[in-house]
């Protein structure tokens, strides 16, 4: 379907009519097995852990919407991540963003370095300090941009074009942009990850993670770990997806109305400090936004004096939730020293830039004027 434009491609990308009954929406298939034509051969489907009609219409939409050659969908966007390194073997090393979600700091670190896996962290924004940590046995580089929470882009193209020329992979977690605003393979990265619970669902209702490979070889590389470990998405959850797919174009166009509007208001409020937005000119990296992004989304953080502050300011608002996640419906803002980047250490934050008055904003679908002035009355708290 590649040959449609984006809205056309969100609605109906996988999502046919059941060929069955004429449903316009995608059955959930909640059977765990399937019955066999014979011995050894099937209607397409043995047993859901290694694939289910309603996955597969999920995988193939989440393929078309990056453009690549086969999506994987599982259970949270960690578990993709675990099975993004899975390939991986002792000896092996992985250059990650500096800047990133501590979830994955918390995964590699913990667990895949106990695997003999050499995982080295950098700044991915700067081109010459990639160059500098690629090695022989770089295998892959994941990055992470816009990064949570600080919104520090890396230049997808530039990375990709390093990384190949030393034989390595390029991943990019595309969660905060999604499909609509950013897409990965078409700069030249390998494989996109996403954590399916933000924007592609978008309703704050299921949990789930995808990868989209470019080539055959991750088709059968990621469709060997979903059998072998097992960790694949539900099918209500897929259905939950896909029905969020269809209206992601809508709610993404209006998300980054609210965004930048929000954004403008906080750039001149005398109590809000290092505003990061890539969709303000003064960000540092707005140019690269422009070049690599076809939008600049809805997410966002901003810094307080102290904790306190951060409390004060979370405890008074109204519209918005104290809450983690992002990229549904509504708007939630949350503590990033005690929320995404609780599971590391102080000194580990603070070298990543994440200080005790860093609040993190998902502006929603409400009507922007109410949440500025949730926000103006928040922040009149402070």
């Amino acid at each position: 379907m590649s040959e449609y434009k984006y809205s056309t491609l969100a609605v109906h990308a996988g999502q046919h009519p059941d060929p069955l009954t004429g449903a316009v929406n995608v059955p959930v298939y909640l059977s765990s097995t399937f019955e066999l034509t014979g011995i050894g051969t099937d209607r397409g489907w043995d047993y859901s852990r290694a694939g289910n009609p309603t996955r597969d219409r999920l995988e193939y939409a989440l393929a078309a919407l990056e453009g690549g050659v086969s999506g994987h969908a599982f259970t949270t966007g960690m578990a993709a991540i675990s099975a993004l390194v899975a390939p991986l073997h002792a000896g092996d090393h992985l250059v990650c963003s500096r800047d990133v979600y501590a979830g994955t700091v918390r995964l590699f670190d913990q667990i895949v370095s106990g695997y003999g896996i050499e995982i080295e962290y950098v700044d991915t924004s700067d081109l010459t300090t990639v160059e500098a940590a690629m090695r022989p046995n770089t295998r892959l580089v994941h990055i992470e941009t816009p990064s949570n929470p600080l919104m520090v882009l890396t230049d997808i193209a530039a990375v990709s074009r390093i990384a190949h020329a030393h034989g390595a992979e390029v991943s990019v977690d595309n969660t905060f942009l999604s499909p609509v605003l950013q897409n990965p393979l078409v700069l030249g990265a390998d494989i996109v990850m996403h954590s399916t619970t933000k924007y592609l669902n978008g309703h704050s209702d299921g949990l789930g993670g995808a990868l989209i490979g470019s080539t055959a070889e991750h088709k059968e590389r990621f469709l060997l770990v979903q059998k072998a470990a097992g960790a694949v998405m539900s099918p209500f959850e897929c259905f939950l997806v896909l029905r969020g797919i269809k209206t992601l174009p809508l709610r993404v166009q209006q998300h980054e109305e609210n965004g930048h509007a929000v954004a403008e208001f906080l750039s001149t409020h005398p109590k809000v400090s290092r505003l990061a937005y890539p969709g303000l000119k003064s960000h540092p990296q707005y140019d690269l936004a422009v070049k690599q992004q076809k939008g600049f989304g809805s997410m966002m953080s901003f810094e307080l004096k102290s904790r306190d502050e951060a409390a004060r300011f979370l405890g008074a608002l109204k519209i918005f939730l104290n809450a983690e996640s992002l990229g549904g419906v509504e708007s939630l803002a949350s503590h990033s020293a005690t929320t995404t980047h609780g599971s590391v250490s102080e000194e580990i934050r603070a070298s990543m830039g994440i200080n005790e008055g860093r609040i993190r904003l998902s502006i929603g679908i409400e009507d922007k004027e109410d949440i500025i002035a949730d926000l103006d009355q928040a922040l009149a708290t402070v």
